[in-house]
């Protein structure tokens, strides 16, 4: 029962943010117009030839047992990697998600093999997306504090990066 209440809940947090576009065309995160989103955001993080930006979270309600985690992973090399796994003292637990529309229902799921980074390509977690999951919250997220993430990479290794915390509707940086 306590799996099917975080999993409800996780995936009420995130389909909250999921992405969506106006008739005219502007992306929407939420109700956040994507066209005039906060371009501060975390640090720029270098491990290899894998490039971590744009990292942030969001605040969260007290008692809230999850909340999402979210960056940009570049790969300037030549070899494939793949995010393996991630680690926070902020939480019980943090997997790799993904939320995906399976015909008309909204499915997260984590992602046990990892998430693939191809050679020469960009993958972002966003909300409504991959993302990283924080479950079993040791405490709420406030807006303005930041949380230190580990992430480890098969090929790469392992990076602590930090993602600042934003408002509950905080906007991906870019």
């Amino acid at each position: 029962m306590k799996l099917t209440t975080l999993t409800l809940a996780a995936a009420l947090t995130l389909c909250a943010a999921a992405q969506a576009q106006t008739a005219d065309g502007t992306m929407m995160h939420g109700n956040v117009d994507h066209s005039a989103m906060d371009h501060a955001g975390g640090a720029t993080y270098t491990l290899g030839d894998l490039t971590i930006a744009g990292t942030f979270t969001r605040a969260t309600l007290p008692n809230a047992p999850v909340a999402g985690g979210f960056l940009t992973v570049t790969n300037a090399g030549t070899v494939d990697d793949t995010l393996i796994g991630a680690s926070s003292s902020i939480a019980g637990d943090t997997q790799i998600h993904e939320m995906a529309m399976q015909g008309d229902v909204m499915k997260m799921r984590e992602l046990p093999a990892g998430l693939p980074i191809p050679a020469g390509e960009s993958v972002t977690l966003q909300p409504g997306g991959f993302h990283l999951m924080f479950m079993d919250l040791n405490q709420p997220l406030v807006e303005g504090e930041v949380v230190t993430v580990t992430l480890t990479f098969e090929t790469a290794g392992e990076i602590d990066v930090v993602l600042p915390v934003g408002a509950t509707a905080a906007k991906m940086a870019h």
